[in-house]
């Protein structure tokens, strides 16, 4: 029987249309990326998207771009109408992501699909309904903002088999998530946000961000403190490439490769798997990096008419293209990475370990930890002192088994005896008090607790380290006779104790406290509250370390915020000390002026009478400062007390000159809630210089900052959220990255 030849027919339009549709719209993810290039095409500097049920469901993007004319509706949802080409040439300087005028009317075939859209000259909003890319009514007028809303519902409500081909909602979720993350990284300048219907936001970057912040908050600080900018141009292939990478020093099992070529979100295995194959050579086996680059051809020299849904395109000279980046990048690796010297060292006894939690969501055994997260806890048995040579004798008992040290059981053992001794009468001679209960003055200790006054004297030398000018030399000199308070032995002072602790009402002082808190970074207040001292690098360094992380922090950048705050939490409750012979401000001002740091010149005037304004202002204020802050000022122009901010801490009293002159002329007097934080700024930053030598409790600055400053900040700091911007603590080293450099080994 023969085979009946069956006619060609034309296909019915609504047949065409939908089977174009399933080209173009292949999942939500596809829908979702053409409707974000239309909103950046019409020049959107925010960006909004809901997600529900994977976007199967709904999902719905709303830009304050330009807008859709109303006399627009009628057509904007058929095919093959669009704003942005006039001719096929003009593909060959096509300068705008969508071009072909499918996308939306792909949508409207196998979606519901409705739009709400304002332009800057219309008085009012429009909403329209879709169906097979036809407007089911008139354009609706209503009250919206600039910009278009666009809602897509039940996508392939029409096409049970895509519908049923298609993943989980979790799964779809989480590549429109991928999608919206590229798109944010690559256009930092404007705003996107993307959540799932009724809940929270999963990804919100700020407008006029930039991409290593947007990395940062988007794939995590794990990526974006290894990124190495990536910055190259051939004139010869006529092309520009930049970007971010990670260097050899970061791996995961996940290639995570972002491509933009002209501002396109694309495509190029051949470019993908060269550089990953540079990297194989520094990660390890089955590990990748992170590689984010944007690609600027000739418009000329590409074609972006090849797929659909223009994930691919093709460009002239491709090889020569991939094989002069690769070898940028090879440069760029050989550049960046970074060598590092391990010394060995003797393990000292009994040395406790914790377990600090991988970053997992599994629960693992003590026993089956791996040793790169295994931490020391107790500080006591190996700091950065260990390490050093023996000085004196009161230093042996913290370099036992260290390195060109050594000494035996009995050795070790008296000078341990000694030290804790010597602690413990140290801390008797300051604190010992008769019926009395001591609370330290911190932050959130407001009641009122009672105290007895005492009075514990202690030579303290006012060492002025002001030069050796002669006529600095004469000042101090008058100053000892006028005053005798510069002796051989030095002058004494008086520890003085309040009896009663006052609440502060102040609303100023209020708000000021709520501003600290408010400010206050939650992740640094726990690496503060739970870090384990490892040693003083210097009076302004020290060093740290919280779980498996090394940290080096800036000493008195920490100091000057921590003594802020303890001058704003103990306002009117400061024990103070007392000088047997009150030191006159003018004469202290007059050192001052001959500091360099001051920046005296002669067009300010005799020095004269600048010290003696400087006495007048202070004398003016001396009631407020001494009611307030315990900083006593007589009618004669006599320092008489400082303020106590923290127990067993005096600061560096050679700064007194220069504090003196900044209380005058840094501090805002006409506002109160100005004066009292200027005012504790400077007092905050005069303590925060911790004396290189010893005190007037004949301490050194080693010992201050191990046992008086870091416990302390410890207990009761409560760090800003512009330390993680500044250096005031930076990561040294952690145990993963240096389990991964001896892997590469």
């Amino acid at each position: 029987m023969a085979t009946e030849i069956k006619p060609i027919k034309r296909l019915q339009q609504d047949v065409v249309n939908r089977i174009a549709a399933g080209e173009v719209i292949q999942r939500p993810m596809n829908a979702l990326k053409e409707l974000i290039e239309n909103s950046l095409d019409a020049k959107s500097t925010n960006i909004q998207i809901t997600v529900k049920n994977g976007g199967l469901k709904f999902f719905q993007i709303q830009d304050n771009g330009t807008g859709i004319r109303k006399e627009d509706f009628e057509i904007v949802c058929e095919r093959f109408t669009t704003s942005k080409l006039t001719e096929f040439e003009d593909l060959q300087k096509i300068a705008t992501f969508g071009f072909r005028g499918e996308a939306l009317a792909s949508i409207s075939h196998v979606a519901h699909l409705s739009i709400i859209s304002k332009t800057k000259h219309d008085i009012c909003a429009y909403q329209a309904e879709f169906n097979d890319g036809k407007l089911k009514m008139p354009p609706r007028p209503m009250a919206g903002n600039q910009g278009t809303i666009i809602t897509v519902e039940d996508l392939f409500y029409n096409m049970t088999v895509r519908r049923q081909a298609l993943r989980s909602p979790a799964e779809e979720y989480q590549k429109i998530s991928e999608i919206v993350s590229k798109y944010a990284i690559h256009n930092a300048s404007i705003g996107f946000a993307l959540k799932k219907y009724g809940e929270n936001n999963d990804i919100r970057t700020s407008q006029n961000s930039n991409c290593t912040e947007n990395i940062r908050l988007i794939y995590g600080n794990c990526i974006a403190r290894e990124l190495v900018e990536f910055d190259f141009e051939n004139r010869d292939l006529d092309f520009k490439v930049k970007g971010y990478m990670t260097n050899v020093n970061y791996s995961h099992k996940k290639y995570q490769f972002i491509l933009f070529i002209n501002n396109r979100l694309v495509d190029c295995q051949g470019l993908k798997k060269c550089i990953d194959a540079i990297y194989q050579t520094y990660l390890p086996k089955n590990n990748h990096p992170f590689v984010y680059l944007s690609l600027e051809l000739n418009p000329r020299n590409i074609d972006v008419n090849v797929h659909p849904t223009k994930h691919e395109v093709h460009f002239l000279n491709e090889s020569e293209i991939v094989e002069s980046i690769t070898t940028a990048i090879e440069q760029k690796l050989l550049g960046s990475n970074n060598a590092r010297i391990f010394y060995t060292q003797s393990k000292l006894p009994n040395v406790h370990f914790e377990t600090a939690k991988p970053k997992t969501n599994q629960t693992l055994n003590t026993s089956e930890v791996e040793p790169k997260y295994l931490v020391r806890t107790d500080s006591s048995l190996q700091k950065l002192d260990k390490f050093f040579e023996v000085k004196s004798k009161k230093d042996k008992c913290t370099t036992k088994n260290t390195l060109n040290v050594s000494l035996t059981e009995e050795q070790y053992q008296e000078c341990h005896k000694e030290f804790v001794k010597d602690h413990e009468h140290f801390n008797n001679k300051l604190f010992k008090i008769t019926d009395s209960h001591t609370t330290p003055l911190v932050p959130g200790n407001v009641e009122d607790v009672p105290k007895k006054s005492i009075i514990v004297e202690n030579d303290l030398k006012l060492d002025h380290k002001m030069g050796n000018s002669p006529k600095s030399k004469r000042k101090n000199k008058d100053l000892s006779k006028s005053e005798e308070t510069v002796t051989s032995g030095g002058p004494s002072i008086h520890l003085i104790k309040r009896t009663t602790r006052v609440e502060t009402k102040l609303a100023s002082v209020l708000t000021l406290r709520k501003d600290v808190e408010n400010n206050c970074h939650r992740t640094l207040r726990e690496t503060f509250a739970q870090h384990v001292f490892v040693g003083a690098i210097n009076p302004k360094q020290a060093l740290i370390q919280y779980n498996i992380q090394l940290l080096m922090c800036n000493t008195m950048e920490i100091l000057q915020e921590f003594f802020y705050q303890l001058i704003l939490y103990n306002f009117q409750n400061f024990d103070c000390y007392r000088f047997a012979k009150p030191l006159s401000i003018k004469e202290l001002a007059l050192i001052g002026l001959d500091l360099p740091d001051t920046g005296w010149t002669e067009d300010d005037g005799p020095k004269e009478e600048l010290a003696t304004r400087v006495s007048e202002i202070l004398i003016g204020k001396g009631a407020m400062l001494n009611e307030y802050f315990s900083l006593d000022i007589d009618k004669d122009g006599n320092l008489r007390t400082i303020p106590i901010l923290l127990e067993n801490y005096i600061p560096d009293l050679s700064g007194l000159p220069l504090f003196l002159i900044r209380l005058a002329t840094e501090v805002d007097w006409e506002t109160e809630k100005e004066c009292f934080h200027t005012f504790s700024q400077e007092t905050a930053i005069f303590y925060a210089n911790v004396p290189e030598e010893d005190n007037a409790f004949k301490k050194s600055w080693r010992w201050v900052t191990e046992y008086v400053l870091y416990p302390a900040i410890k207990t009761y700091f409560l760090p800003p959220k512009d330390f993680s911007d500044t250096a005031a603590i930076l990561e040294i080293a952690n145990l993963p990255n240096l389990y991964k450099v001896f892997e590469r080994c």
